[in-house]
């Protein structure tokens, strides 16, 4: 059995060193455990310091920091092209979208167009990204709450895909495969029936989940009603993602601020209405239904197009193809400036903002004119939306703390990169 929740507004977020305070005259004494931050439930190197009344959480400090790795300082001491490696290990469960977003906001401050095909491919490998991600979130959350099974069968299916992404880029998870100016090398001729088996199995294996869970007593028992984030909160908190469109506000980066043309594909914004643990399941996966849509999409328009450039033309931008180098010298003085000495992109900033996996996922970057970024900055989902645990655990039992935080799906290289 479950617990009713405190009925409280608080929206404060409460610091390691206010729980762990001494009870002072006339307080209720209370418990101090810290949960992590090598725990499997806190879904990564995350410290949680729960303040209990019995089972019930009275207070719950998210204490971040532990996966440190500076990345986005380090990324200012490389060149534009070989920064892009560092993105693969913010979001190392969704590496292709950070590819992405950061080679948006390169392009932007270059002004580069980007051959249609590019374009296509990007959207149906970040898709296949989606539900990649969304595949250990599902399998993981379930065995948080001792479903194994699903585990098993999650994984199964993200096998798949990561034997697409090996396909592409030769690597299974980080990939680096998408380059300023589109990839970075064509799709093989084996790419649309490998995607295409994986389009024709998917949306039964997501049957398969849901009769395992969707209606199980069990898992309704703990989920639903736990967790409850409602819509002012999770406005006021800056949750982005299936958390914020689990509690019935419909805001979806790809159609509310299109980008690689997602305005041109039909799809819709999956959203509940209760904002608890098990909508935000719910809204999961109806999003892997709607990513193999878009993907289906992407994979006939990839068809339409047939075969044509993948990277954009200009030579002061993407080195050109190595058969070109073999008998023309500016090829071959282009590839050697690219890689010695990087792009000059002229001086300004750019914003770019995408729809991970996990929210709005953005990066900022300043150019100074040199070959390197003077500033790069990122706003990641999983570090805005680890703000409204507190809130939601306040008054809910220690067992119920791991349901709710495996709901919220966060990446800790994300949140402390």
């Amino acid at each position: 059995m479950t617990s009713a929740p405190v009925a409280t507004r608080d929206l404060s977020i409460p610091s390691p060193g206010d729980i762990t305070r001494p009870a002072l005259a006339g307080e209720k004494e209370t418990m101090v455990l810290n949960m992590g931050p090598h725990h499997p439930s806190t879904h990564g190197v995350l410290r949680l310091v729960v303040e209990l009344d019995g089972e019930t959480v009275v207070n719950v400090a998210p204490d971040v920091g532990f996966l440190h790795t500076g990345i986005e300082k380090s990324m200012e001491s490389k060149t534009y092209q070989k920064s892009l490696v560092m993105t693969d290990r913010t979001d190392y469960l969704a590496p292709l979208s950070n590819n992405l977003c950061y080679v948006l906001a390169v392009e932007k401050l270059l002004n580069c167009e980007i051959p249609p095909r590019a374009t296509a491919a990007r959207v149906l490998l970040v898709e296949l990204q989606r539900i990649s991600s969304h595949l250990v979130w599902l399998g993981t959350h379930a065995l948080d709450l001792a479903a194994m099974s699903v585990f098993l069968y999650g994984f199964r299916e993200r096998e798949q895909i990561l034997d697409i992404f090996e396909l592409v880029s030769g690597a299974r998870m980080m990939t680096s495969y998408f380059r300023v100016g589109g990839l970075a090398y064509d799709l093989p001729a084996e790419f649309p029936a490998t995607v295409q088996a994986f389009l024709d199995i998917i949306d039964g294996r997501i049957d398969e989940y849901e009769d395992l869970l969707t209606h199980n007593p069990l898992w309704l028992e703990r989920t639903k009603g736990i967790g409850i984030l409602d819509a002012e909160a999770a406005v006021a908190f800056g949750v982005t993602g299936p958390g914020l469109r689990a509690a019935g506000i419909s805001w979806d980066l790809r159609k509310d601020m299109p980008y690689c043309d997602y305005d041109s594909y039909d799809f819709a914004v999956p959203i509940a209405q209760n904002g608890d643990t098990y909508d935000r399941y719910l809204v999961r996966m109806a999003e892997m239904r709607q990513s193999a849509r878009i993907c289906r999409q992407a994979l006939q328009r990839l068809h339409d197009l047939g075969p044509g450039p993948y990277v954009t033309t200009d030579r002061k931008i993407a080195p050109p193809p190595k058969s070109e180098i073999t008998h023309s010298m500016e090829s071959l003085i282009h590839h050697f400036k690219l890689w010695t000495e990087g792009f000059k992109p002229p001086r300004g900033d750019a914003f770019v903002a995408i729809e991970s996996p996990r929210g709005e996922l953005a990066t900022y970057i300043v150019s100074d004119g040199s070959p390197k970024p003077y500033r790069v900055h990122m706003r990641t989902p999983s570090f805005v939306n680890l703000q409204a645990l507190p809130y939601m655990a306040r008054g809910y039992l220690v067992a119920d703390l791991v349901a709710l935080t495996a709901s919220m799906d966060p990446v800790l290289g994300e949140v402390d990169r």
